[in-house]
């Protein structure tokens, strides 16, 4: 009889699998195709399916976790990550955060996961984002550097006390500075007039001086200011303050010349998101610097204004102000969770065109030394006006989040070692000395969340750090982060682009890694989310490679997860990285809606992508037995009160599966995408656009300085990544020394295509920094201007520049390493060993496509493995072409499919896709009469009943079944002539909701959850009568809904958070059919 191949693990092969599963990353390997088949049919246990454990408001029992454990060991699920989250809209329990009643459930937790070998992880800290406690201290929090302003007149000795402009406030310097020419002139009350159109009453606050003063704007959301001087203003600076509530607006400024306004500077003004974690100023003004402009007519129009509209100050300045000062000193951040490429970028600022305006750095006195302990200064005051700052740091204000209030305090700092493994020893470190060792032996891991606490831009010792790394004090240039001109625009910009990118780094190496190396010292070791969606001042892919491990995430549905997980993959791939996790298949509203066939398209698209270690977001630990039980208003019920999890097992054999097939050898990807040397940064940017049938990575500048070599022409990183081309984004900066390794790579042999940059984007070593990045970009583009010229040779590389990617491909004979139709809805992933290739195909559409890629291999025979049923078989048709394998396909609607190239290539089929995928003949069909057990005999019939058809249980007149929830037993039977001789036996359940497991004659044929329908029932079936049992579960919806239409006594059913109406929509459920029985012949 032909089979298709259903391996079991054996020893031999569990053996060869321990050198490719290991958590270290290595060149891509050998592994047999035995024991590569071997694992695949049966995961080892290396291969881990995961779960964020949430304990949600301090609804946890003993009794419970012990439960969870027990069910999550026999749904395939073997690594939990312990969250104690804290939800408002979900009743609060009694066992409160840190108390010793949680303690002791802790304890139980973790030794019942030790007992059952399931690894455990804890979130650093309470809440999921990301590192406080009440624990933490003021003078460890995430602070900001400020200022309180005093102004004195010399020469003359001066003796007064400086203000702090806060009360939690810690000196850092304080420093004064002459006052430079214009500063503090504007147009205000006192030698201007203003009038609006439409008329708004008390106008005249918007230039009153006082930012707590007023005006709302029209309802309309348009409003025109026109400014008047008394006489010619000279203007180079436009400050906007919004009233202190929520708004966003578009705003023009203008000046009259010759009867007629003209447009000096368009800005957008958007204070919607007025949260701590997207700024600790979140009301911060609007910065505009112009060109030196003479009138006495200007004109501010406003448009667009949204949410509560309002201004505070609109002043006009003859001293130029550090244009978006307070978003370049990441005081007020990008107020949406996906900050794009160029969020964070700026365009040059106006040449300031009198020097006096501006202060002189050599001018800036630090007179530190003068100040007392009580804040009283003593200091001879030269001859002038000087400006003198009381410059400290006070905390941010974020705290840890969501978490109950016993467990909220401040987000440590996340700057700052010391402080990074003071926050370990006061959270983690207590559960290492509580909990004995014995009985904690599977926590491994700790867990950090997505960044969602906002930005820092201070910490301890940072002015010398600050010298030691770019080599000049930056002392004269505090005042930049209030907004004052130091040296020029340019220099101002320059220092704040140094303390970003300082920031960026030290989020990466002192608290990512801070928090690494202190678990370590402990055994544990760190998983990450290696981005921010909320006020992320770092650079992802330096963030995460610090971490031991790395996540994603994405949700069932929606775009969130589309810039996330190329994210988390690309810093997998360029740091070494085996396990590329992703938070997967959250989702919002809707609760108990969802089961796993509408989680596979977006599961499926980012495997595509590299994603290869499951984490399901998210199972909700259920303290007793109300059911469905605690939720929230996020996730999809991956917890042991939901209907589906009984047959949990079949979806996650199919993630063991991917993940198993995607841990092998190495991720292949033709182009690695430079994101800029810019911070923050979340997201890389694909310019020119990568065609169809390529795979990217996004590149840091760190990894092309410490680790990238050329070997046989291609870019090389020391764990066996390769890249034919590297891109540079259309930026016009590059630092000397990382431009200078690029032009080593390229003589080397490497392949480079972008921008000629003109300049560094930082204040260190100037001007002989831009001079070299000019003289080095000479050296490499030489007349390649992207328009005349494109391209040109090297050393033994070559620079591109000005082509599209299919050119630049073109050029270095590098086709496409799947070539799909454009119009085809199929991603891919592709891994490589040393002898063998790894293609993971995905149909992303919701019909059956029938596609021929063509994969970049030769010589070998293609062979279909499916994740969903383990089955593996040849695939008989398939066409060599040049550097190239075509292989004809047919995919159901979401279907993915690995093809697998090991062995040498046999004579091919010229029967094309029906010789890979023969149409099966029909040899029995089951209409009825169907035997249905509905299991729940509180909720469901308490007898059998009798479907003479197969129909939606909603359209049933009983209420029992068409508010049905839960498992049903359907049995019937069909005949064979003969028994199976050659051919194989299928059963094809046609449709139904959510999920079904099949048995033949008493045993077990597998579970299904997504097309095709499926399963291979050959060595299960025998001439004669064969009895068919199928347990079909549904979701808890429809009870929910029958229950709200049942008086409150009768009711079975409790959620914590319940949306649901009683004339709200019933979910289709059951078992559908059409049920028949086909055979079908696979060539060999």
């Amino acid at each position: 009889m032909k089979k298709i191949a259903k391996l079991s693990l054996c020893a031999l092969a569990g053996a060869a699998l321990t050198s490719c599963c290991t958590d270290k990353a290595a060149s891509p390997g050998y592994v047999s195709r035995e024991a590569l088949a071997s694992g695949f049919v049966t995961p080892p246990d290396s291969i881990q399916t995961s779960v964020y454990w949430y304990w949600i408001s301090n609804n946890i029992s003993k009794e419970g976790v012990v439960k969870d454990l027990e069910s999550m060991k026999k749904a395939g699920i073997n690594r939990a990550f312990i969250g104690n989250i804290g939800q408002d809209d979900v009743p609060y329990g009694n066992v409160k955060m840190l108390s010793d009643e949680w303690w002791d459930v802790l304890h139980t937790a973790l030794k019942k996961a030790t007992e059952l070998d399931i690894e455990i992880g804890i979130f650093n800290s309470p809440g999921w984002s990301l590192s406080g406690g009440p624990w933490v201290k003021p003078e460890q929090a995430m602070r900001y550097l400020t200022s309180s302003e005093t102004r004195v007149k010399g020469p003359q000795k001066v003796s007064l006390k400086l203000d702090k402009p806060v009360d939690q406030f810690q000196d850092v310097r304080v420093i004064a500075y002459p006052a430079p020419k214009g500063d503090g002139v504007t147009l205000n009350a006192s030698n201007a007039s203003v009038v609006s159109a439409p008329q708004v009453a008390g106008i005249a606050k918007v230039i009153d001086g006082d930012p707590k003063t007023s005006v709302d704007l029209p309802k309309d959301g348009r409003l025109t200011i026109d400014l008047k001087a008394e006489t010619p203003f000279t203007a180079r600076s436009l400050t906007v303050r919004p009233a202190e509530r929520s708004m966003s607006m578009q705003g023009e400024l203008q000046v009259k010349e010759n009867d007629a306004y003209r447009t000096l500077s368009r800005f957008t003004l958007d204070r919607l998101n007025t949260a701590l974690n997207v700024g600790f100023d979140p009301y911060a003004p609007v910065i505009v610097s112009i060109p030196a402009t003479t009138g006495t007519d200007f004109r501010l129009v406003l448009t667009e204004a949204t949410g509560s509209a309002g201004l505070a100050e609109v002043t006009l300045s003859e001293a130029p102000r550090v244009e978006r000062y307070k978003e370049k000193s990441l005081a007020k951040m990008h107020p949406t969770p996906l900050p794009y490429w160029k969020d964070y970028q700026w365009p040059a600022q106006p040449v300031v065109d009198d020097p006096a305006t501006v202060v002189d750095p050599a001018s800036v006195q630090d007179i530190s030394q003068y100040m007392a302990e009580d804040g009283t200064l003593t200091w001879d005051a030269p001859e002038g006006e000087w400006v003198i700052l009381r410059m400290g740091m006070t905390p941010t204000g974020t705290t840890n989040s969501p978490a109950s209030p016993e467990a909220t305090g401040f987000e440590i700092d996340k700057m700052s070692r010391e402080h990074a493994a003071a926050h370990f020893d006061a959270h983690m470190g207590e559960i290492l000395r509580r909990i004995p060792a014995e009985d904690r032996k599977t926590f491994r891991v700790v867990v950090q969340d997505s960044y969602e606490t906002g930005g820092q831009n201070f910490t301890d010792g940072m002015i010398e750090e600050f010298k030691t790394r770019y080599g000049y004090d930056p002392t004269p240039y505090l005042p930049v982060y209030e907004g004052v001109v130091v040296g020029s625009q340019e220099a101002s910009d320059r220092f704040l682009w140094d303390v970003r990118r300082m920031v960026a780094d030290k989020v990466a190496y002192d608290y990512v890694g801070g928090l690494r190396d202190v678990s370590h010292e402990h055994g544990l070791h760190t998983w990450l989310e290696n981005y921010g969606h909320w006020g992320f001042p770092g650079e992802f892919l330096m963030y995460g490679g610090q971490s031991d491990e790395i996540g994603g995430e994405f949700w069932s549905e929606g775009e969130l997860g589309d810039i996330e997980n190329r994210a988390a993959s690309s810093c997998g791939h360029i740091y070494g990285k085996r396990k590329i996790s992703a938070e997967s298949n959250t989702a919002a509203a809707a609760p108990f809606t969802r089961y796993p066939r509408m989680m596979k398209q977006r599961s499926d698209r980012f495997f595509a992508e590299g994603i290869n270690n499951t984490l399901l977001h998210v199972y909700i630990s259920q303290p007793d037995d109300r059911e469905p039980g605690i939720n929230a208003w996020f996730s999809n019920e991956f917890n042991r009160h939901n209907t589906w999890f009984s047959q949990m097992d079949v979806f996650t054999a199919y993630l063991k599966r991917v993940n198993f097939m995607l841990q092998q050898g190495l991720n292949v990807a033709d182009a690695a995408y430079f994101i800029g040397e810019d911070a923050p940064k979340m997201t890389g940017v694909t310019d020119p656009a990568l065609p169809a049938g390529y795979q990217f990575d996004y590149m840091n500048a760190e990894v092309i300085e410490k680790y990238m070599t050329v070997q046989d022409g291609k870019i090389t990183l020391p764990h066996g990544t390769q890249y034919r081309i590297l891109v540079l984004p259309q930026l016009e900066t590059m630092r000397p020394e990382l431009l200078a390794k690029i032009k080593q790579l390229i003589e080397q042999g490497a392949v480079v295509m972008g921008p000629q940059p003109s300049r560094s984007p930082s204040l260190q070593n100037q001007p002989e920094a831009d001079e070299q990045v000019r003289q080095m970009a000479a050296e490499i583009w030489g007349d390649v201007d992207g328009v005349n010229v494109k391209s040109r040779k090297v050393g033994k590389g070559m620079i591109l520049n000005g082509m599209t990617m299919e050119e630049a491909f073109a050029l270095i004979d590098c086709i496409p390493d799947c070539r799909i139709p454009d119009e085809a809805p199929v991603h891919y992933g592709h891994r490589t060993l040393e002898n063998g290739d790894i293609y993971f195909v995905s149909n992303q559409s919701d019909r059956t496509i029938e596609v021929t890629p063509e994969f970049r291999v030769t010589g070998k025979q293609p062979e279909l493995w499916s994740a969903a049923t383990g089955e593996i078989r040849k695939l008989p048709a398939f066409e060599q072409k040049e550097g190239a394998t075509a292989v004809p396909m047919k995919l159901a609607p979401y279907e993915s499919a690995f093809v697998v190239f090991f062995d040498a290539a046999g004579q091919p089929s010229d029967g094309g896709v029906e010789a890979n995928y023969p149409t099966p003949v029909q040899i029995a069909r089951l209409d009825g009469p169907w035997t249905v057990d509905f299991l729940d005999k509180v909720r469901g019939p308490k007898e059998p009943v009798v479907f003479e058809a197969l129909t939606d249980w909603t359209t049933n007149s009983d209420d029992l079944i068409k508010y049905y929830s839960g498992t049903a037993v359907y049995k019937s039977s069909f005949k064979l002539d003969a028994a199976p001789d050659g051919n194989h036996i299928l059963i094809d359940l046609g449709d139904f909701v959510a999920m079904a497991r099949v048995k033949v004659n008493g045993q077990d044929a597998g579970g299904l959850w997504t097309a095709p329908y499926t399963l291979d029932i050959t060595d299960l079936v025998k001439a004669g009568d064969n009895e068919v049992e199928i347990e079909v579960v549904n979701t808890w919806l429809n009870r929910l809904i029958g229950d709200l239409n049942l008086p409150e006594a009768k009711r079975t059913t409790w959620a914590a958070i319940n949306s649901w109406k009683a004339d709200s929509p019933l979910q289709k459920a059951g078992l559908f059919g059409p049920v028949v029985i086909e055979s079908v012949d696979y060539a060999e």
